[in-house]
């Protein structure tokens, strides 16, 4: 691969990487406001941007693997720490949905418990 072919391709790794934590970021901040279903569609959405991220460095890595040599570029490298940090951001973002959801549901049923007692 060419110089100029490697850069587009981390350029391509960079954008889907980025439109990943975009999205991870949004489903954040939904969770942060107990909207659990939102969240959750903008995690779809950044696993999307994710997976064809992922892709395009490992048609990159068997491209090389295949003898298709390219230089080594700075902006890959880039590239590549991107991806992985987005990759451990959004993980982390699935945990704490589950979580945030767990406790949501915990503490609805310990109201409805506490208004029924009252109730009685």
């Amino acid at each position: 691969m060419t110089s100029e072919q490697v850069a587009q391709e981390a350029m391509q790794i960079i954008l889907h990487a980025g439109e990943a934590r975009k999205h991870c970021m949004e489903a954040l901040k939904d969770i942060e406001n107990a909207e659990f279903d939102g969240a959750r569609s903008k995690m779809k959405l950044a696993n999307a941007e994710i997976v064809i991220a992922h892709r395009v460095q490992t048609n990159c890595i068997q491209k090389e693997t295949e003898g298709q040599q390219g230089d080594y570029s700075v902006l890959f490298a880039h590239a590549q720490d991107t991806l992985m940090t987005v990759y451990s951001e959004i993980n982390l973002a699935k945990r704490l949905l589950d979580i945030f959801e767990s406790f949501d549901k915990r503490l609805n049923q310990l109201e409805t418990n506490k208004k029924q007692r009252e109730e009685v």
